[in-house]
């Protein structure tokens, strides 16, 4: 399996390493170790694995002091400026190996429709400059970078994001 593989499974799955959305803090940690980052804030939770991003919240009525994940992303845009050994959880890298800095929508987007899903245009999460796709029968967005120098402040960077990188995929 390769980290491609991987984004393709969080993308129609919508789960790491079996756990997603509704899971709690014990079982995201069971899954992908003890080290992250969590932030608290106005009664949420986000932990920060650097590649994981995960956010939580209370519970429903009845099941007082739990917290459960109400959304997940990847933030794939993290590993061009960080090392991929302090970005990429080890489970997971010993699960996928090798993370690369960046990733072309066009290759997760063959492997999305080799599992028998298709992605659309999500105009409500479409931006000057991203390009948002929903992907069928899941929760999964992806950001694309369609302008790497949104801001017009001249060259973009040759060692920085290119048009077609993945920003991120979002649950």
């Amino acid at each position: 399996m390769s980290a491609l593989d991987f984004y393709a499974h969080v993308a129609t799955r919508g789960d790491v390493l079996g756990v997603g959305l509704g899971a709690t803090p014990d079982d995201w940690k069971a899954a992908l170790g003890a080290e992250f980052l969590d932030v608290p804030g106005g009664g949420l939770l986000r932990r920060d694995y650097g590649l994981v991003e995960i956010n939580f919240s209370p519970d429903q009525p009845g099941r007082r002091g739990q917290m459960s994940c109400f959304g997940f992303g990847l933030k794939i845009q993290r590993l061009l400026f960080l090392e991929s050994s302090s970005a990429v959880p080890s489970l997971l890298a010993r699960e996928y190996g090798d993370f690369a800095p960046r990733v072309r929508f066009e290759e997760l987007q063959a492997c999305i429709l080799a599992l028998g899903h298709t992605n659309e245009i999500d105009e409500s999460n479409t931006s000057r400059d991203m390009v948002c796709y929903r992907v069928s029968d899941s929760t999964a967005r992806i950001h694309v970078i369609v302008d790497p120098d949104p801001y017009g402040s001249g060259d973009p960077d040759p060692n920085g994001h290119h048009e077609g990188d993945i920003w991120s995929i979002e649950l």
